[in-house]
């Protein structure tokens, strides 16, 4: 069979609804390697927008104080907004995040800790997106937000 490269979003949908074929590919890494390490999976996913989930344990993911850990908020969030963002990332580009900035508002303990990012301004080279983190309770215990540069020509290469 011969290898069919797919848009990224397409690559997804189809991940997501079970109906790759094999050799369907995308220019981009799916899963990445830090989600596969931390078990990070995407749930949901649209033109900028993601879910993704993990199943956060103490015993793995804990703090001193016995809570998960606001790095791994941090990741799950950068995790969706990076899923959402290359959902619009063609062959030869790439992008990075600018900046992530963090607000914990609750502890979460062990139990599913899902992340949504969504596209609160898409410019044609920076994109800004807001990511809210939510234990299994549906509570929020984390908002996050991300400026995220696409890069083009030279500034992609290689990446």
């Amino acid at each position: 069979m011969t290898p069919t490269s797919l848009p990224v979003l397409e690559y997804l949908q189809r991940q997501l609804a079970g109906t790759l074929q094999p050799g369907d590919t995308t220019h981009v890494r799916y899963p990445t390697a830090i989600s596969r390490l931390l078990g990070i999976e995407i749930i949901e996913v649209a033109e900028r927008q993601a879910a993704v989930r993990i199943a956060a344990d103490v015993e793995l993911h804990g703090n001193q104080q016995g809570t998960i850990h606001g790095g791994l908020l941090c990741e799950l969030a950068d995790a969706a907004i990076g899923t959402a963002h290359s959902t619009i990332i063609e062959p030869g580009e790439s992008f990075t995040s600018l900046d992530l900035d963090a607000r914990f508002v609750r502890p979460a303990w062990s139990g599913t800790l899902i992340a949504t990012a969504r596209c609160s301004h898409a410019g044609r080279t920076i994109s800004h997106y807001h990511c809210d983190i939510r234990r299994d309770d549906g509570k929020t215990i984390a908002t996050v937000t991300s400026a995220v540069m696409t890069l083009r020509g030279e500034a992609a290469a290689g990446r």
